[in-house]
């Protein structure tokens, strides 16, 4: 089905989004992985001699996709919102290279008043998945989808805190999403926020540092990795990581003050 002929949002299902082959060196990497919050001491994440990329730079890489279907017209790109994100490791990603990314439309949820769209990019070193919520696509007589996941229950296993820089997502809009929510206090208002709002996928990759070392585990061992976005936390804020598990299967949540930032989230280490 060609683009001119989906009519309702539940033909989308399946729609081929095309191919990119995208380019990065050591510097692209490494201002990831500063962006997320590594520190200089972080050797590892940080020198170029020594570099191991994190998993989550993959998610920079295929962010592409979304767009490419919000340009198409499959949602409203002013309304609609980031429901979750998945990101399943195949192989490490290299410290530079080329790699050519394929995408397409995976199931496409009727909630009724909208529709979940699941945009799926894959190569041979990961595979992603967007879930995208659009206000008043809903209603085309499709599944409901998946519930929710139980939240845990009962004392974590580990806590962290994540603490963020009042400038991260300036920093972090330059490996790719520069919309101007996150830097424009004019434009955060547009959409209710008393400020410039954190980047989701900022967040939830930089969960996953202090996450790791609560563990015992490398960030970059990362091998999947998935969360729903629940609420927006602010650049400069901090927020408490609480998780149940052990490092190859941790169910986590991220919550800034009252807040629920992350919910329903798994993270997986090798």
């Amino acid at each position: 089905m060609t683009t001119s002929e989906v009519s309702s949002a539940g033909q989308w299902r399946g729609v081929d989004l095309g191919t990119r082959t995208v380019r990065y060196d050591e510097r692209d990497a490494i201002l990831y992985a500063l962006a997320v919050g590594a520190h200089a001491t972080d050797l590892d994440l940080v020198l170029e001699d020594r570099l191991r990329v994190l998993p989550t730079f993959a998610l920079t890489l295929a962010q592409w996709a979304p767009d490419e279907l919000g340009g198409r017209g499959g949602f409203d790109t002013a309304t609609a919102l980031h429901g979750s994100q998945t990101l399943e490791v195949r192989s490490p990603l290299p410290r530079a290279g080329e790699l050519t990314l394929s995408a397409h439309v995976g199931e496409v949820w009727d909630k009724g008043r909208a529709a979940v769209f699941e945009v799926v990019v894959e190569c041979e070193h990961f595979v992603a998945t967007w879930s995208l919520f659009a206000p008043g696509s809903g209603g085309f007589g499709g599944d409901r989808g998946p519930s929710a996941p139980a939240a845990p229950e009962g004392t974590p296993d580990l806590t962290a805190t994540l603490v963020t820089s009042p400038d991260q997502a300036a920093l972090y809009r330059l490996t790719g999403d520069r919309h101007h929510i996150h830097i424009d206090p004019e434009a955060a208002a547009r959409i209710g926020q008393p400020r410039p709002i954190m980047h989701g996928l900022c967040t939830l990759a930089a969960t996953t540092i202090p996450l790791a070392r609560a563990a015992g585990a490398h960030p970059a061992d990362l091998t999947s990795l998935s969360g729903r976005f629940a609420a927006p936390m602010f650049p400069g804020d901090s927020a408490e990581i609480r998780a149940w598990g052990t490092r190859s299967d941790l169910s986590f949540d991220v919550r800034s003050g009252d807040a629920s930032v992350v919910s329903g989230a798994h993270v997986t280490f090798a």
